[in-house]
């Protein structure tokens, strides 16, 4: 039990962290939510060449890129792959008239913890003129009074800030002739008590919009880890749907021998598989899960493994049948592979085919008995009886115009040709009524088996996750060890026990 128990837990382990982890789906037709988005910038070239530089999405954490495209007309495409920001330079030597080049990126929900810059060294303090200086230390000494750490020295000048009649030293930064925005000056007053600090842009993606704005966080480092500000309301954390677009104040889009005329993100949602966005979430974390599963054969591969995968199911229906319930059959995993033949033919039209050549065959091996032949030639014989009544059923069905009767030929030929074989001997030894007994009960345990293989769910189970084969394995082995009375027995003996 204690094997059977680690497989269990084992199989069901894996199972739970596949989606937990990267969201592989649980069922076939799940679906998850992607973003896809779209940078245009218009330009108006000038007499000679034309250079546009655009800041591209590198490190956004909480999001991960699945897929993306530029679309540049007659433009030369360069793109900086810099570890902690990309660029996209386009480059054409005559524009002529205005033109409009374009950046998709389709982007998903993945949570990951990705830093938005490396490590940084402590800043050196601003030198400003006076009385700037002045407001500058006496702000930075006054909230360091107020405040334990960057986090609450942080939050503190952003509530400074968003109060509506600043005191003195601060009117000076927020209504002097700085004309600086409140991320800017929070920079600004941050790097004064020498806090690594940056400016980060990005934009929401909630709705669907043809102009999302650009919003503008800032981000102090502790030493450990960056921590994010909105600075037009002090709250702490980057918002769920915020995709960081770039770091720095860099503009968003530069050109050279043209001017911009016109730059908007949209962004728009879509719903796509979540099958397909699980192996892109994998390959994201660097997890070589899907390289090493059955999604990475061939195509022709995986359609066999689809049906194999389902022999274990079968075998376990099998187990149970037998060994909990009590229901007779003829052979081990006979009535496994004729639940298979059943996915092929259908069940009524295999139902019927199986009874025919099982009950035709049946009546060979009876005169074959009347002949004396040793155990080897009569199974050959019947065996040989089997593959001419199969084709004769094809012919005939054919010439019908049944074209259920053209699946006959998946049936297992020699697996029919022992139960035929079999079901004699039964019929011989310990009469008919046992021997139909027999018959029902493979069939019955072939219908049942060809049901539960139908179900598309399982289906899907085992070949995405075929980790569960192991649950079903420990179960067979706890089933095993099972020696109590089965149900048929009960009814067989209740008399007996009231």
């Amino acid at each position: 039990m204690v094997l059977a128990l680690v497989l269990i837990a084992l199989g069901l382990g894996l199972f739970a962290w596949k989606v937990s982890s990267f969201g592989f789906p649980v069922k076939p037709e799940e679906t998850s939510e992607v973003w896809v988005v779209q940078a245009h910038v218009a330009v108006d070239p000038g007499a000679g060449s034309l250079k546009v530089s655009m800041q591209l999405p590198t490190r956004t954490p909480g999001y991960g890129l699945s897929d993306e495209h530029f679309i540049s007309r007659g433009f030369g495409l360069a793109v900086d792959d810099k570890p902690w920001q990309r660029t996209a330079t386009w480059a054409i030597r005559r524009a002529g008239s205005e033109r409009s080049l374009y950046y998709r990126g389709v982007y998903f929900h993945d949570e990951n913890r990705q830093e938005i810059a490396p490590r940084p060294q402590f800043p050196n303090p601003p030198l400003l003129r006076e009385p700037f200086q002045t407001a500058l230390l006496e702000i930075v000494d006054e909230v360091r009074q107020e405040s334990a750490d960057i986090a609450s020295f942080t939050t503190s000048v952003l509530v400074r800030l968003n109060d509506p009649a600043p005191e003195d030293n601060l009117a000076l930064f927020v209504e002097g002739p700085l004309k600086l925005d409140k991320a800017h000056i929070a920079q600004l007053l941050l790097s004064g008590a020498r806090i690594p600090v940056l400016t980060i842009q990005g934009v929401r993606l909630t709705d669907d919009s043809n102009n999302a704005p650009i919003q503008t966080f800032i981000a102090a480092h502790d030493g450990e880890q960056w921590l994010y500000f909105d600075p037009e309301t002090g709250d702490s954390g980057l918002p769920g749907d915020f995709l960081v677009w770039w770091t720095g104040d860099d503009p968003f889009v530069s050109a050279e021998g043209g001017r911009l005329v016109n730059s908007e993100i949209s962004v728009k949602r879509q719903a796509v598989s979540s099958l397909s966005l699980a192996t892109e979430r994998a390959e994201l974390h660097g997890s070589r899960i899907v390289e090493f599963s059955l999604m990475s054969l061939p195509i022709n591969i995986q359609s066999v493994y689809e049906v194999l995968l389902l022999v274990p199911l079968g075998a376990f229906i099998i187990v149970l049948l037998r060994n909990v319930v009590g229901v007779r059959s003829f052979g081990t995993f006979m009535p496994v592979l004729i639940a298979l033949a059943f996915r092929e033919t259908e069940l009524l039209a295999g139902f019927l085919l199986f009874v025919t050549i099982v009950g035709v065959g049946l009546t060979f091996r009876f005169y074959l008995e009347k002949l004396r032949l040793l155990l080897v030639p009569r199974l050959a014989a019947v065996l040989i009886i089997v593959v001419l009544l199969m084709a004769v059923v094809s012919v005939i069905s054919h010439q019908l115009g049944v074209e259920a009767g053209l699946s006959v030929a998946l049936f297992p030929m020699v697996i029919i040709a022992m139960v035929i074989e079999r079901m004699s001997i039964v019929w011989e030894e310990h009469g008919p009524a046992n021997a139909m007994l027999d018959g029902v009960g493979s069939l019955a345990i072939a219908i049942i088996a060809y049901l539960v293989m139908g179900i598309d769910l399982f289906a899907w189970w085992v070949v995405v996750f075929p980790e569960l084969l192991l649950v079903v394995l420990g179960l067979t082995i706890a089933l095993g060890r099972y020696t109590g009375y089965r149900l048929t027995e009960l009814f067989r003996f209740r008399e007996a026990v009231s």
